[in-house]
């Protein structure tokens, strides 16, 4: 039978519970679920890095480690949007240009795991617009929403030896504005040209199926819709490819409720050739 290897998309809205309560309890309910989806490569949005609101933990390496379970060690790398709490204008700035400069800055943003050998990791930051977007406010909070800056965007790409071949997986966040979403994503399609493929792109792309997959050109592996996980309306996780040459094929996909996130997570199966 010819090799394959699993990949999917989750947002994990920082382990919030149904309230939009944030704790190290809710993150290790988070990572237990997604380790139950059995992939091969994940790629994770709305990730805490020793944030005080979720109890200052590395919430990358928690869910490293519920992956690994008793096997060897995941290859990991998160990579951060913004410093600080995002949302509020006060409390974040846009992360350093080096990721290795602040590697323990209290940080959001996203994150990509690999149970195979990563050859190569690349990160792309996209400059926040100058659009300050509404935020909706909690029931008693006076104002029903907050006007806050639109917050910078980060791609991570990684190189990944897997048993079905060489691939090239691309995760991001985009905005919540249709608008920049597009031109976010356009950004990114550039970005990606001299990657090698077959690429795989997955991520929160905020934008519905007809113009994520229009504006990549990409194929599209799942064609559903995953948001709100409640009672799922619109398609915002995709997993596209860009495989001109065909060396891989979708076997299998689906979406899957991943504790209380609001977004289910997107799991895709592709099969190849060997190494």
């Amino acid at each position: 039978m010819p090799p394959s290897i699993a990949v999917a998309t989750a947002n994990a809205a920082s382990g919030r519970d149904h309230r939009g309560v944030l704790d190290p309890a809710g993150w290790s309910r988070w990572a237990d679920a997604a380790a139950a989806l059995e992939v091969d490569v994940l790629a994770v949005q709305e990730v805490d890095h020793r944030l005080p609101r979720s109890g200052s933990i590395d919430q990358t390496t928690v869910l490293a480690d519920r992956l690994r379970s008793d096997g060897p060690s995941w290859h990991t790398r998160f990579a951060a949007a913004v410093h600080g709490t995002p949302g509020s204008p006060t409390t974040f700035r846009p992360a350093d240009p080096d990721p290795l400069d602040r590697p323990g800055a209290p940080s959001y943003g996203i994150a990509l795991l690999s149970r195979h050998p990563v050859r190569g990791w690349r990160e792309l930051r996209m400059e926040p617009s100058r659009l300050r977007l509404p935020v909706p406010l909690p029931p008693g909070a006076g104002s029903r929403l907050l006007w806050v800056p639109d917050e910078p965007r980060v791609a991570l790409a990684a190189v990944i030896t897997t048993p079905a071949g060489n691939v090239c997986v691309v995760t991001t966040h985009l905005s919540f504005s249709p608008l920049r979403a597009r031109a976010q994503l356009r950004e990114v399609v550039r970005w990606c040209r001299d990657l090698p493929r077959p690429l795989v792109l997955l991520g929160d792309l905020n934008l519905p199926h007809r113009i994520a997959a229009g504006s990549t050109g990409m194929a599209s592996a799942l064609r559903t819709t995953t948001h709100p996980a409640s009672r799922p309306r619109v398609q915002l996780d995709h997993v596209l490819l860009d495989d001109p040459d065909h060396a891989l094929a979708v076997t299998a996909a689906g979406t899957r409720r991943i504790a209380e996130s609001d977004h289910l997570a997107v799991r895709v199966v592709l099969r190849g050739d060997p190494v």
